[in-house]
């Protein structure tokens, strides 16, 4: 996946910003994860794109909750 890419492509529908590479940092179930994200360079608004939320973070989310 090319973030970088789709962050040039869209922009804040909070405040019309640009999207920038940014890392941005989740937590689940008492674990931590880092991942670098389109997110807006004014309000922080992260762009979550639908490959990643229905794909690797959902197979971690599987993970966590079996265990």
């Amino acid at each position: 996946m090319n973030f970088s890419q789709e962050a040039a492509a869209w922009s804040c529908a909070s405040c019309g910003g640009n999207l920038e590479l940014t890392k941005v940092f989740f937590s689940y179930m008492k674990r931590n994860f880092e991942v670098d994200l389109p997110a807006c360079a004014a309000c922080g608004v992260v762009l979550v794109p639908e490959s990643l939320a229905l794909g690797r973070m959902a197979e971690v989310e599987r993970i966590l909750e079996d265990k």
